[in-house]
């Protein structure tokens, strides 16, 4: 039977993918797999409350296929998301139906928030209420080092079984200075990890395209996808600059294309996802993911 591309579902059974089912539709994409990290607590675009739309719905009228929540504790009570402008959901599985998209979290190995921190306790409540995708990450000045992500990915791992999809890696150091090897990030496949975050070239000195090229086709060959980032606030720069590491990143053969949310508060530039999705896969594809977004009650 052949694997369903992430890029050809509709609104419910997007909304609806999730674990390895997801990492799976995305390595079938081929590069073609946008995904959108956003502040949970942010509708940055909003001129007063009750007329605006939140950042997760932005981006994925933009031609997300994935939204990722950073600092989940700022919108979540420990019973409820608290999405301004979105509304309150009692899971992610009802966030995900209301904007058509899987929705993810970060997580961090750091001191760091409980509800943010990469413990087995803390994500499988997560993945209980429907986290499609758990991003073991470092926020800056977090300090988090590659060897504390493979650690808390073999931990989650043994802690949530097969199905979960756990990626991990770094967008930039985090504080925690160390160079991007090959060895480090599939160290991090062997540790549970289906997929594996690093950044995209272009976005961190020292991360060039020859590297990535070597770095991405290791960890394929682990098992695991990919995922380039763009988490140094290039997610901000000039729409010229799109082309370059776009073009790139889909020579060096990353799986998906991540934006990171440091522009306009808690969010990318979307004109810069957007020009990005066009530059990997086309107006086709990039504006039929954008026709289906659109709030849906919940």
């Amino acid at each position: 039977m052949t694997q369903q591309r992430i890029l050809d579902l509709d609104r419910d059974r997007l909304a609806g993918l999730r674990g390895r089912a997801l990492t799976r539709a995305v390595a079938a994409a081929e590069g073609r797999t946008m995904v959108a990290e956003v502040f949970a607590e942010r509708a940055a675009l909003s001129p007063a409350p009750g007329s605006g739309v939140h950042n997760a719905e932005l981006v994925a009228a933009f031609g997300a296929d994935i939204v990722i929540l950073n600092l989940i504790e700022r919108a979540w009570d420990g019973e409820r998301l608290r999405l301004p402008e979105l509304g309150e959901f009692a899971s992610f599985t009802e966030l995900a139906r209301a904007i058509g998209r899987p929705v993810g979290v970060n997580l961090e190995p750091g001191d760091v928030p409980e509800i943010r921190r990469a413990r087995p306790d803390t994500a499988k409540r997560l993945v209980d209420l429907g986290a499609a995708l758990l991003c073991v990450t470092a926020n800056p000045g977090t300090g988090g080092s590659y060897a504390a992500m493979a650690r808390v990915t073999g931990e989650l791992r043994a802690g949530l079984g097969d199905d979960a999809a756990i990626w991990s890696g770094k967008m930039h150091h985090a504080g925690h200075p160390e160079r991007v090897t090959t060895g480090r990030l599939t160290a991090l496949v062997e540790a549970g990890a289906d997929g594996v975050v690093m950044p995209l070239p272009g976005t961190l000195p020292g991360v060039t395209r020859e590297l990535a090229a070597e770095a991405v086709a290791a960890v394929q060959d682990a098992g695991a996808v990919v995922m380039g980032a763009i988490g140094t606030s290039q997610e901000g720069s000039h729409i010229d600059v799109v082309p370059q590491l776009a073009l790139n990143a889909k020579e060096a053969g990353f799986d998906a294309h991540h934006f990171g949310d440091s522009c306009i508060p808690g969010m990318c530039d979307p004109e810069l996802l957007y020009a990005y999705s066009v530059a990997v896969r086309g107006r086709r594809h990039t504006w039929n993911r954008m026709a289906l977004g659109g709030r849906r009650a919940h």
